[in-house]
């Protein structure tokens, strides 16, 4: 619609490869617009999206009438086709929200009549019996619960990856370590400023999660206000996986839905977060009182939790709006700047949502919606997931190409072949938690001590780099400084 004008420049550059991000650009890769996703670190799901609960909430939590509401309980059923479509792993293993006291039971209600209101299908409250007949682990100490079955979990950054790579592969160009660092408006045309160079573009997607109100603020819009939000977390070994196989949630709090213990796709468990506010925005710490009061509260929900089978811990950062909902629309200050921001929980339930309501809001900046791309293709070839093949399946893989024969991650069952797909998939890892979040290995229960020197030389001999450029997780992470011998 605008690339024969500006032939130089983009028609839209959305800003965060987060999972609202990259689900916005994979949407706007539909259309016949020239589009960039520009990413401040070395590559995808570096923010919330990659230190999440990995939960698609059913939509009961919300306010009725905010665009949290709305945009969850949509979001919730369009995600089993899109992961279907992104080869996505995806599990429909609904939730559970856990009452201990009659005035938590009352909590209960409320959240039941709260998500009619919100159109939530298949919801019911349930009693100590049927609670205890679904979930045998569960406190003797639970009163009842809110069964909501269109729940479900998948993995966050697997499917920011995978949103990524079909707007790749349907045009759209993945710019990495292109921090903006201010924004000019001139002529109907924005300049990104970048650590990487200018990049232009006509309209701006501000998704740039705990800092999209520095990114707002570059042009005058003082309107996004957040404050952030930490959680920490424990994951434990796949051994306890199956201790649980709902989602448990405790009744929520004004600072969220509280401390869960839920099943992972991958077949770990995860208890967490707590939820604090802090003034650093890119503090990841975990503190021992923050995982002591994960490991309490998950007792008290499933009594046998034991963080003895952690296999690592970690802290998630969410971008809180003060107006406790999500901040989708074209600027008050310059319309030609969309904005996404303020989208915590439940924004990864909501993402598919949020991507059309964001392209919506852009269309009516644009004055009308823009031609489709008739070679669009919504699908992306599902990866090689080597551990999960059939002992034929396998050889035949290994016949074809004999790097799916390597193993180099034990814990998971991860081959060379499939870490090289990696790295030459469409916006590739360029770094050792790029390899992690994409093939899983190093997340087994060793963290990397059995694999990690060997995912290095892969990466540097596909990457013709040397080894000690290879960084843990891009900037100066360096995992090798020189040769000793």
């Amino acid at each position: 619609m605008f690339s024969e004008v500006f032939a130089m420049s983009y028609d839209v550059a959305v800003i965060g490869a987060g999972v609202i991000g990259a689900m916005t650009a994979r949407l706007l890769s539909s259309y016949r617009l020239k589009t960039v996703l520009v990413e401040k670190t070395n590559d995808v799901a570096m923010g919330a999206s990659k230190a999440n609960s990995a939960i698609v909430h059913a939509g009961f939590d919300a306010m009725p009438g905010t665009m949290k509401a709305k945009l969850n309980v949509q979001g919730c059923a369009m995600m089993p086709t899109v992961c279907k479509e992104l080869s996505v792993p995806y599990k429909n293993n609904g939730s559970l929200v856990v009452a201990f006291s009659d005035e938590e039971m009352s909590t209960i209600h409320e959240l039941y009549e709260r998500g009619q209101k919100n159109g939530v299908p298949q919801l019911s409250v349930i009693d100590r019996e049927t609670l205890r007949a679904l979930e045998p682990n569960i406190s003797p100490e639970a009163k009842g619960a809110l069964l909501a079955k269109s729940a479900g979990i998948v993995c966050p950054y697997e499917l920011t990856i995978a949103a990524t790579e079909n707007a790749v592969s349907n045009g759209v160009d993945f710019r990495r370590n292109a921090g903006v660092t201010s924004i000019e408006d001139k002529d109907g045309v924005f300049t990104l400023k970048t650590t990487d160079g200018d990049i232009q573009a006509k309209y701006i997607i501000d998704a740039a999660g705990c800092h999209s109100d520095d990114i707002a603020r570059m042009l005058g819009d003082d309107s996004v206000s957040l404050v952030v939000r930490a959680g920490e977390y424990y994951v434990l070994d796949r051994s306890v996986g199956d201790t649980v196989s709902h989602t448990i949630f405790q009744c929520p709090t004004a600072m969220g839905k509280g401390i869960l213990v839920t099943p992972t796709v991958d077949g770990n468990l995860l208890i967490g977060p707590t939820a604090k506010d802090i003034p650093e925005k890119d503090n990841v710490a975990t503190t021992a009182q923050g995982l002591e009061t994960v490991r309490t509260l998950a007792m008290k929900s499933v009594p046998c939790v034991s963080v003895r089978s952690a296999i690592t811990s970690f802290t998630g950062l969410r971008a809180h709006p003060t107006t406790d909902d999500f901040i989708i629309g074209a600027s008050k200050v310059n319309n030609r700047l969309i904005l996404a921001a303020g989208i915590e929980s439940p924004g990864l339930s909501s993402a598919p949502a949020a991507a059309v309501a964001i392209v919506n809001a852009l269309f009516e900046a644009m004055g009308g919606e823009a031609d489709k791309n008739p070679v669009y293709n919504p699908i992306r070839e599902e990866p090689v997931r080597f551990r999960h093949l059939s002992d034929e399946e396998r050889a035949a893989l290994i016949a074809k190409n004999p790097a799916y024969g390597r193993i180099i991650c034990r814990c998971e069952t991860i081959t060379e072949g499939e870490i090289i797909d990696a790295i030459h998939a469409p916006a590739g890892a360029r770094d050792v938690d790029g390899i992690k979040r994409r093939t899983r290995a190093g997340m087994g229960r060793c963290q990397g001590g059995f694999c990690g020197s060997k995912v290095v030389e892969i990466l540097a001999r596909e990457l013709k780099k040397p080894e000690n450029e290879i960084t843990k997780f891009g900037g100066h992470s360096n995992i090798l400084f020189d040769k000793t011998k």
